[in-house]
């Protein structure tokens, strides 16, 4: 596993991070078999672990706390987010209040066990939420030695500006992948002002690879019918991509991650997976260079 430099912020993460959330945090996935992802994804040098308080119905964090315990998370980039939180009922409530922040963070240390945060990214805000009573807010949790670092993740293109122009923030995340080539100007950006930049969804939430046609049991299901009901246009957009399953040499999802990873300002693609035959796949993207042809028609594709 390669590692890059988080921006300035310092730290450094693994090329391919760990997102714990959705069905790998819920109570009807195996704990073991949760835990024994984990202790796989440390074992292949995988060292950021995305999360978050509303995760999971609320659910992700305690069982990344139990995950990672006895395990020496120093050299650990455990992410959470702020802003958000599980409001029962499979419902999500936000709050980006200064005070509903710094309460967040502090009840997130408390859930995963630790007595610092390397990252906290405010979750999804929109950009008349960017204050200056919240930036103060933040640098009062820096100066207590609670937060190393603070970013904020978005996939609206408005908000992503506002979070790279905000020196309160250290680190950004996007939706980058084949079907967003668009956001490299925004990475672009980001980099030339310090930023940290963390790829969420490179993998087009598996589209790019037919996740949705590999249904095998009750989690495909779960996953699937998600897909169906927010992710109609991208699961219709991947199509144009469906010769990266024919390729020799590396699976789909590997050339995603290679596309996402070509990019010298993303310091890591987070991707979650419930199954470890695909962590294992995901993290040998790490050091994959693409086929010159294949970069081609991947461009061909986005342009078509």
């Amino acid at each position: 596993m390669r590692h890059r430099p988080l921006g300035r912020t310092g730290l450094t993460v693994s090329e391919i991070g760990l997102g714990c959330a959705s069905y790998w945090g819920l109570p009807r996935f195996d704990e073991g078999e949760a835990v024994r992802l984990v202790h796989r994804a440390l074992d292949l040098g995988i060292t950021l672990f995305d999360t978050a308080p509303g995760y999971s119905r609320g659910e992700a964090e305690p069982r990344l706390r139990r995950a990672l315990k006895g395990r020496d998370v120093s050299r650990l980039v455990v992410a959470t987010k702020a802003g958000t939180f599980h409001a029962g009922g499979g419902r999500t409530g936000r709050d980006f209040s200064p005070a509903a922040i710094v309460a967040s963070v502090e009840a997130s240390l408390k859930r995963l066990g630790l007595e610092r945060l390397a990252l906290v990214q405010l979750h999804g805000p929109a950009a008349a939420e960017l204050s200056d009573d919240l930036f103060a807010a933040l640098e009062r949790l820096r100066d207590r030695g609670l937060v190393a670092a603070f970013g904020a993740n978005s996939f609206d293109p408005e908000v992503i500006a506002a979070i790279i122009a905000a020196p309160s923030l250290d680190v950004v995340m996007l939706d980058y992948n084949v079907l967003r080539p668009e956001r490299g100007a925004l990475i672009d950006a980001a980099v030339a002002r310090g930023k940290g930049v963390l790829a969420g969804m490179p993998l087009a939430m598996g589209h790019v690879d037919g996740q949705i046609r590999k249904v095998r049991g009750l989690r495909d299901l779960w996953y699937a019918a998600r897909a169906l009901k927010n992710h109609r246009e991208e699961l219709a957009l991947a199509e144009r991509f469906a010769f990266l399953r024919r390729l020799d040499g590396m699976s789909a999802a590997q050339a995603a991650l290679a596309y996402v990873l070509e990019h010298p300002g993303v310091s890591a693609a987070v991707t979650g997976t419930t199954r470890m035959a695909h962590l294992e796949a995901n993290a040998a993207a790490s050091g994959l260079t693409l086929p010159s042809d294949v970069r081609v028609r991947i461009g061909e594709a986005q342009a078509s």
